[in-house]
């Protein structure tokens, strides 16, 4: 696997209102800080279940390779673009009959190079996620974020807090682990 980047999960006020009223927090003097505590846990979800949570851009850099490579980011919905990267460092189109994409049904997402002409990195842009918004991840992913914010939130002044046991136990069935 290749250098992957993305944008951060997007936290619509929905997450923000939902948080707020798990803490019975009425004012909004906290909002900036809960809403990183919020981004933090659900980078940290992702992390734990191998997933994105929400469906956005990424971009991974790849070597050439004539064999199937697999995207980090998963599940996979659309491969937008593959371009080819000089050893220069410049960037150009591969033709379409260049590569091969492939989207597996559990959102596994692959990429081969069939011809490189003068590459010899590709530039692999895709998108990956479980939903499209807030509202539509599974309401356990939500209510781990949630319980976690919340709990980083609880103990940010009393320093080293574990956090609760809860949060991965309901994060655990939509875990993936790869080999």
């Amino acid at each position: 696997m290749g250098q992957v980047t993305s944008d951060p999960v997007a936290l619509t006020p929905f997450a923000l209102a939902e948080a707020k009223a798990y803490l019975h927090i009425t004012r909004d003097d906290d909002d900036a800080v809960l809403i990183g505590h919020l981004r933090s846990a659900a980078m940290l979800c992702e992390q734990f279940i191998g997933q994105a949570l929400l469906i956005r851009p990424h971009r991974e850099t790849l070597a050439v390779a004539r064999a199937w490579q697999g995207l980090a980011a998963a599940p996979v919905t659309a491969i937008t673009a593959v371009h080819g990267i000089a050893a220069d460092g410049t960037s150009f189109a591969l033709a379409s009959d260049a590569f091969g994409i492939d989207l597996s049904a559990d959102g596994e997402g692959r990429v081969r190079v069939l011809h490189p002409g003068s590459a010899s990195r590709i530039d692999v842009q895709y998108l990956a996620g479980m939903a499209a918004d807030w509202g539509d991840l599974a309401e356990p992913l939500r209510q781990g974020i949630i319980r976690l914010a919340a709990h980083v939130h609880l103990a940010r002044d009393q320093g080293d807090a574990a956090p609760p046991a809860m949060v991965s136990a309901l994060w655990r069935p939509w875990r993936r682990v790869r080999l």
